[in-house]
C-alpha cells in the first residue's frame, strides 16, 4: 500500500508539473471583452446619473462591488467550461494554478476597500487606483503561463492605477470613470490577446 500511495503521490506531483508548464487557455476571450464593455456602460451610466444625483463613496462602492461580482460569476464559469474542455485531463490542476495566481491580488484589493471604508472612509477616492495596481499584480503573476504580449496588460493597469491615484489626489473624487476606461480597455485588451493567440493556435494545428 505504501509503493502504491508513493506512485499515486508522484503521478500527482507530475501532472502538477505539466500543468505549470503549459500555456492556460482556460480564460475565455468573450466574457473578458463583455466584462470590458460591462464596464465602460456602468462608468457611463453612473456618469449620467452624477448630474442630477449627489454621489457618495457609499454608492460608488455598492455599483461597482456589484459589477464585478457579475463579470466574476460569468468570467469563472467560462473558464470552469473552458478549462473542462481544452486541458481535459489536467484541468484541476490548471485550474487551481490560475486560482493561486490570481486570489491574492483579489484579496489585498478587498482587504483594502474594507480597511479604507472603515479606517479612513475620507480616502476612499484611492480605491480606484489601488484596485488597479492590485491586479496588475495578479496580471503579472499569471503572465509566466498566459501568452507573451499579457505582460502589456499589466503595465496597463499599474500606469492607470497610478495616473488615477495622481488625477484623483487633486480633489479626492470618486468618478466613474477611473473605474471605467481603465477595466473596460484593460479587459478588452485581454480579449483581444487571448482571441489572437486562439487563432494562432488553429493556424498551427491546421
Amino acid at each position: 500500500m505504501r509503493e502504491l500511495r508513493q506512485a499515486l503521490a508522484d503521478i500527482d506531483a507530475i501532472r502538477s508539473l505539466v500543468a505549470r508548464e503549459t500555456l492556460f487557455r482556460g480564460y475565455g476571450p468573450g466574457t473578458t471583452a463583455a466584462s470590458g464593455l460591462l464596464a465602460l456602460c456602468v462608468a457611463a451610466g453612473e456618469s449620467a446619473w452624477q448630474k442630477t444625483h449627489e454621489s457618495t463613496a457609499s454608492v460608488f462602492l455598492k455599483v461597482w462591488v456589484c459589477t464585478a461580482v457579475a463579470a466574476a460569476a460569468f468570467s469563472i464559469t467560462e473558464t470552469v467550461l473552458r478549462t473542462r474542455r481544452m486541458h481535459a485531463g489536467l484541468w484541476k490542476q490548471k485550474f487551481q494554478m490560475a486560482i493561486e495566481h490570481f486570489l491574492p491580488a483579489l484579496v489585498v484589493g478587498l482587504m483594502l476597500t474594507v480597511v479604507l471604508e472603515r479606517v479612513a472612509p475620507g480616502e476612499t477616492w484611492m480605491l480606484p487606483g489601488l484596485w488597479q495596481l492590485a491586479f496588475c499584480l495578479g496580471v503579472f503573476a499569471s503572465c509566466r503561463f498566459l501568452p507573451r504580449p499579457m505582460f502589456a496588460v499589466g503595465l496597463w493597469y499599474m500606469v492607470t492605477g497610478l495616473v488615477c491615484l495622481t488625477i484623483g489626489g487633486v480633489d479626492h473624487e470618486l468618478s466613474p470613470w477611473f473605474m471605467g476606461i481603465p477595466f473596460g480597455v484593460g479587459q478588452l485588451l485581454i480579449a483581444a490577446i487571448l482571441k489572437h493567440g486562439s487563432e494562432n493556435e488553429l493556424q498551427e494545428t491546421a
